[in-house]
């Protein structure tokens, strides 16, 4: 039976600032991408309004997926808040891994989360993460090079205009690759985009008995489409990059289109930080005419191990990084395109916010994901670019190191799917779900 998602928290009880006497010291585990080290550079802001002081363990994505559910699988208590995503929270709630966030203060109005976000982060509708921003994700595209090209980005593009565009946009000579996205290993990096892109060639992971369809059609296209439009069109040693590996080339101007989280918008219009912040466009993730986007859903969120000792003090920040205070402290200090975006209703109704050219954009990919009905056949699970089961980060990091392997050129597409197809049944039959 497949889950769905809670529904959003009700009225919450009050948790004021001033409830916490003692200061204390509060370790948070967070990822290096840039709305996290933002908020770092502001925490001397929480530090005034409670006195409490922040130690920050700040990782790369795949490590810190992997510290982080080490230490609260076996209880290590390195840490007081963690930062999870919509994978996670469910899984790790219904566990009893998390302090519930039911009694947030009125004052942070949890009934205004967006409930996309809300939903995701909630077990049994009690809400075990908050977050720090929400994103889906799409099409980042040099409009200079589009136009070069003379081409014309549609709203919502296919898959074949996609490769098209690509192969114009690509000028060796020039060290302008048509097209990057993600090819490192790692259930949340490349794993996550072959996913949410095999969902719109008809893909998914499972069958309605769990039984792993690597061995489809729809699993062959996605991967022969995705290696052939990056030998055409991608950077060398695209088998290695990331989210922050594809940020830097499109900032430096080495990208035709970029392939993404929505969250990336605010860093690649930045002129501070990328030179060619002024030709910057944005369109849906592309499809196949299938009925399915190729955009996931997603959000990085704070979450307070259970058996923390500084639970009152790790609630405060998460009230303070996660509320709308925090949105109009960075829109001060930065502007409002580079506040968090994608977690708050409130934030799609401000007329300040709304006039950053990607707001629209990243609202409508993230209302287009559907995590209960992601795939064009029927499949078990709920989410995009995961399948929310205890199970999936471990068969999923395999998974992504076989197709790696082809995007560097060591194995074959084939070969790549029949290690996928083995990898998954056999820790499906261990796992008893077959």
């Amino acid at each position: 039976m497949k889950r769905t998602y809670g529904a959003l928290l009700g009225a919450c009880a009050t948790i004021a600032f001033a409830s916490v006497a003692a200061a204390e010291t509060i370790t948070i585990a967070t990822v290096n991408n840039g709305d996290m080290i933002r908020m770092q550079g502001l925490t001397d802001d929480f530090t005034a309004k409670t006195g409490h002081e922040v130690e920050w363990v700040t990782l790369e994505e795949n490590v810190l997926r992997q510290r982080v559910t080490t230490d609260i699988s076996t209880k290590g208590g390195a840490f007081d808040i963690m930062t999870i995503g919509m994978y996670e929270t469910p899984i790790w709630g219904a566990n009893g891994w998390l302090v519930a966030l039911d009694d947030l203060s009125p004052e942070y109005d949890a009934a205004d989360i967006l409930p996309a976000m809300a939903g995701g982060l909630s077990h049994e509708g009690t809400l075990y993460a908050a977050p720090f921003y929400g994103e889906s994700s799409m099409i980042m595209y040099r409009t200079d090079l589009m136009e070069k090209a003379g081409l014309e980005m549609p709203e919502a593009p296919t898959w074949t205009f996609i490769r098209e565009a690509a192969a114009a946009m690509t000028d060796r000579a020039n060290d302008v690759n048509g097209i990057c996205l993600r090819g490192k290993a790692g259930w949340g990096e490349g794993g996550a985009f072959i996913t949410a892109m095999s969902n719109s060639f008809g893909a998914r992971w499972f069958d309605m008995d769990w039984n792993a369809q690597f061995d489809t059609q729809p699993w062959k296209d996605t991967l022969e489409f995705f290696v052939g439009m990056m030998s055409e069109s991608g950077p060398a040693g695209y088998a290695t990059n990331g989210f922050n590996e594809n940020l830097s080339l499109f900032q430096q101007g080495k990208c035709g289109m970029w392939i993404d989280a929505t969250v990336a918008a605010s860093f690649v219009t930045n002129p501070n930080d990328s030179t060619v912040a002024d030709s910057v466009g944005f369109a849906l993730a592309p499809d196949n005419g299938l009925g399915k986007r190729s955009n996931w859903l997603w959000a990085w969120a704070l979450a307070i191990p259970a058996g923390s000792q500084k639970e009152a003090a790790a609630k405060q920040f998460i009230e303070w990084a996660t509320s709308k205070d925090y949105i109009e402290l960075v829109a001060a200090n930065e502007g409002w395109a580079n506040v968090p975006p994608g977690a708050r209703t409130s934030l799609y109704e401000n007329p300040n916010y709304m006039e950053v050219p990607f707001a629209k954009m990243t609202l409508d990919s993230i209302l287009s994901a559907d995590p209960n009905n992601s795939t064009v056949e029927e499949s078990p699970y709920v989410g995009v670019q995961f399948a929310a089961i205890p199970e999936f980060a471990g068969i999923a990091t395999e998974v992504s190191q076989e197709f790696s392997a082809v995007y560097a050129g060591q194995q074959t597409v084939d070969e790549a799917l029949a290690k996928a197809q083995a990898i998954t049944n056999d820790a499906m039959e261990a796992a008893g779900y077959k």
